[in-house]
């Protein structure tokens, strides 16, 4: 993804793009697509980029946090926007999402495979979610947005026999959570660029827990719950 940044960039110091940015941001710029809000239902589409993480609650008081190391993943989805008035839309963003993220229990065992768990998630994302849109100003357009999702996770290993006694851990296929975020709409003469940022925030454990019949599980016993939160950035093309 860091690559589609740098080339949309790239195309920005083009002489072309240099005019758009002039008609984007004078004082009295060109309307682009001055009927366009007036649609009913639009479609687009939506690459970026993550970063997941855990919340940890506990049953006891710890001395120390189970460590979550976390990496950039990547979304790549569709958009599916319904005006219910001219300032709120209604907006469906079913997508995939690739993330990973290595979980160091402290204290259990001295090997990397005890104490070291990878995560690796595929997640097909369902987030319906309300765009308040601000007025707009020229070819500018900030919103707000905020809604609930619901992820299936392709990689969970919740159909599993093993658990972390075999080195297998185990979440649930299902989870919930709300979502916030905001973005700014730029109009240029062929289509909306829409850059924009949210936070999500899992409501559901997604836990399994080792099975009792192994013994006292160092890994799964003391958690009383762990949800998924992430920051989403997405460019989003209309």
């Amino acid at each position: 993804m860091k690559k589609v940044v740098i080339l949309f960039l790239l195309v920005l110091t083009t002489k072309g793009h240099s005019q758009f940015a002039k008609n984007m941001f004078s004082k009295d710029p060109i309307i682009n697509l001055e009927n366009w809000q007036k649609q009913r239902v639009y479609f687009g589409y939506y690459l970026g980029f993550n970063s997941f993480d855990f919340k940890f609650d506990y049953k006891n008081p710890v001395q120390e946090d189970i460590q979550v190391k976390k990496t950039t993943g990547f979304n790549v989805g569709v958009v599916a926007d319904l005006r219910l008035q001219e300032y709120i839309n209604l907006r469906f963003e079913p997508g995939l999402y690739y993330t990973k993220r290595d979980l160091y229990f402290p204290g259990v065992g001295t090997s990397e495979s005890d104490y070291l768990r990878e995560v690796n998630s595929t997640y097909i994302h369902f987030p319906l979610l309300v765009k308040f849109s601000a007025l707009r100003t020229g070819n500018i357009r900030p919103y707000l947005v905020g809604g609930m999702s619901t992820t299936l996770n392709l990689s969970s290993n919740s159909k599993s026999s093993d658990d972390n006694f075999e080195g297998k851990f185990r979440v649930k296929q299902w989870t919930a959570a709300y979502e916030v975020g905001f973005g700014i709409d730029f109009f240029t003469e062929y289509f909306i660029f829409s850059p924009s940022v949210r936070g999500m925030f899992g409501i559901s454990d997604e836990l399994i827990r080792d099975k009792p019949i192994n013994g006292p599980s160092p890994w799964t016993d003391n958690i009383d719950s762990m949800k998924s939160r992430a920051i989403l950035i997405n460019f989003t093309f209309h």
